[in-house]
């Protein structure tokens, strides 16, 4: 499972790449959505406007936690996960990332609104890639750390 976080705007966006943002339900800056890795070629078309990787259960169970929103824009508790037979935040993430549950199954939104990061992005901002110490594009297990400061 991939968590996508966009990191820039709409101004001079190419209308396909638009289009792909959509289609991925990423419409606002620091929003973030998991997907799978089927997804990939989407992913890449739109590197440009957004960063990725693989998110972990610890991870995936914070976000849950402090931006999972019901329908409604209500906070998710542990009263409602156990409604739902899940024994706390972590076992839901687990099924998250292990694709038995969606989601959208599950009640919650697919969308998680996060802020800006603690401390900013990398130090060359968001019009390079990670690669090049930028903030786009790929970049591996450590979308966790960036997670972590955006919640």
């Amino acid at each position: 499972m991939l968590a996508v976080i966009r990191v820039r705007g709409e101004v001079d966006v190419n209308p396909a790449i638009k289009k792909t943002l959509r289609l991925l339900r990423l419409d606002r800056i620091n929003h973030l959505v998991l997907v799978d890795e089927a997804l990939m070629p989407m992913l890449r078309k739109a590197q440009s406007r957004i960063t990725f990787g693989e998110i972990d259960l610890g991870t995936a169970a914070v976000l849950l936690q402090k931006r999972g929103r019901l329908a409604g824009g209500k906070r998710l508790g542990e009263g409602f996960l156990k409604e739902k037979k899940f024994k706390g935040f972590e076992e839901a993430a687990k099924a998250l990332l292990e694709k038995k549950a969606k989601p959208e199954s599950i009640g919650i939104k697919p969308i998680f609104m996060l802020g800006p990061p603690k401390g900013s992005y990398e130090r060359a901002g968001i019009k390079k890639p990670y690669a090049l110490g930028g903030a786009l594009g790929y970049r591996g297990a450590d979308i966790n750390l960036l997670i972590k400061r955006m919640v």
